[in-house]
């Protein structure tokens, strides 16, 4: 099986499998914390995976940064964020801060799809964005984590589809593609530097 192709079936089925859990309606009757604790899990999982499995991290490396920066397009979801806090089902400070900042950072992602990937430029740009992205989602999981803990009821929405598919997959592979893309430009510059 190709390199994508393996990729692509591993992440679709832990898509499928999150948004069958989603459905099923089990994170409802969870404390609010243990969607943090599910969200820390599957990005141990998928970091651990990475650096531990050498054929993982060759599948994910063989990728590329594009790909690792194409995810994060999803971070348009933000935007959803904001039409729920103005309904009243998302607090303030989860929703519009969260929600901006995905923007901005999918906003990034999307102007940095049109460059190509090479080049000193390019690659602070790129680190410039990945480390505006992680900061922010690591602000956005931590906000989620207070508010949660504050006012269980005001994070509700996470725990049903379709944003139980936040914590459940797509924050985790975000974080890890955040780690990833930090991996590939270390490598990049060491790579320039001893040319």
């Amino acid at each position: 099986m190709a390199t994508r192709t393996r990729v692509f079936a591993a992440v679709l089925a832990w898509c499928a499998i999150a948004g069958a859990v989603g459905y099923s309606g089990v994170l409802l009757s969870l404390p609010r914390p243990v969607l943090q604790v599910i969200l820390f899990t599957l990005t141990a999982a998928c970091l651990t995976g990475y650096f531990a499995v050498s054929r993982v991290r060759g599948d994910i490396d063989a990728l590329g940064t594009r790909a690792l920066i194409a995810i994060h397009l999803s971070r348009f979801v933000g935007a959803y964020f904001l039409i729920l806090h103005e309904q009243g089902r998302l607090p303030t400070a989860f929703a519009v801060y969260g929600g901006w900042g995905d923007i901005i950072t999918a906003s990034g992602a999307l102007a940095l799809l049109t460059l190509p990937m090479r080049g000193t430029r390019v690659r602070l740009l790129v680190g410039v964005w990945n480390l505006y992205g992680f900061v922010e989602i690591c602000f956005v999981v931590a906000t989620a984590g207070i508010c949660g803990m504050r006012d269980p009821d005001s994070m509700f929405e996470l725990a049903k589809l379709p944003l139980s598919l936040l914590p459940t997959f797509l924050v985790p592979l975000i974080i890890a593609s955040h780690v990833v893309i930090f991996v590939h430009l270390r490598a990049a510059a060491m790579g320039a530097r001893s040319r």
